[in-house]
């Protein structure tokens, strides 16, 4: 059984969840505009079909859905961050007029919350200690 784990490691990536959309301009100004995300690819079947993308900042990366089947609105994820402090002073200063976030320490550690256009939940993390 060891040979066997050794000869093939199981390796696991970052994972990109899938954020259920309904608006693209909407997700274009929360998550390029606010988050300060890029676009890295769009896939549509055809013009006029519904998009599908991938978001990424740094090591954050997100697809982003307006498929009815991908993913259910009102998700929440955890995202861990290092620089979550200076993350939330960033988002404050944009003025964003529909999402403020605040920083609230819990027992795991600093917490900043972003929701999107969606109701989909971003929980930004960074560890205590």
């Amino acid at each position: 059984m060891a040979e066997a784990e050794t000869s093939n490691p199981i390796e696991f990536k970052a994972p990109a969840p899938i954020v259920r959309i309904f608006d693209e301009a909407k997700a274009r100004q929360f998550y390029c505009g606010f988050l300060g995300m890029s676009v890295d690819w769009e896939h549509r079947f055809h013009d006029g079909a519904p998009l599908y993308c991938q978001v990424s900042r740094g090591a954050l990366r997100l697809h982003l859905s307006e498929h009815s089947g991908d993913a259910t609105p009102g998700s929440n994820m955890v995202v861990y961050a290092k620089g979550v402090e200076a993350m939330q002073a960033e988002l404050i200063a944009k003025d964003y007029r529909y999402n403020r976030p605040g920083l609230e320490w819990q027992d795991w550690g600093l917490e900043c919350t972003v929701i999107d256009p969606f109701g989909n939940r971003i929980r930004f993390i960074e560890r205590r200690g």
